[in-house]
């Protein structure tokens, strides 16, 4: 178990938060004007990186906020934690 640093609560314990999967994943701005292709990649697909990862994650047995996680695959540990919208921070592992 480690604790995850929510932009609201503070730190928390990894128990009450869900990641929901890689974060700054534009959606088509024309969903109807893309491909079947084009569209299963967009909703399938993901980079799967073996390092910094940017993900989604949600304060679930709290105060049930989105926010992002910048973390390394690798390690587990994660290096920055920012509010959805904000700019994507450069870390390094």
């Amino acid at each position: 178990m480690f604790l995850i640093e929510c932009p609201w609560c503070g730190p928390r314990s990894q128990t009450e938060f869900h990641c929901h999967g890689e974060a700054h994943i534009a959606r088509p701005k024309y969903p109807d004007a893309v491909s079947d292709a084009e569209w299963a990649d967009y909703v399938f697909n993901r980079s799967n990186t073996k390092g910094v990862i940017y993900e989604r994650w949600v304060h679930n047995h709290g105060c049930r906020r989105w926010f992002n996680v910048a973390r390394d695959t690798v390690s587990d540990r994660i290096l920055a934690v920012y509010r959805v919208g904000g700019k994507r921070p450069e870390v390094t592992p």
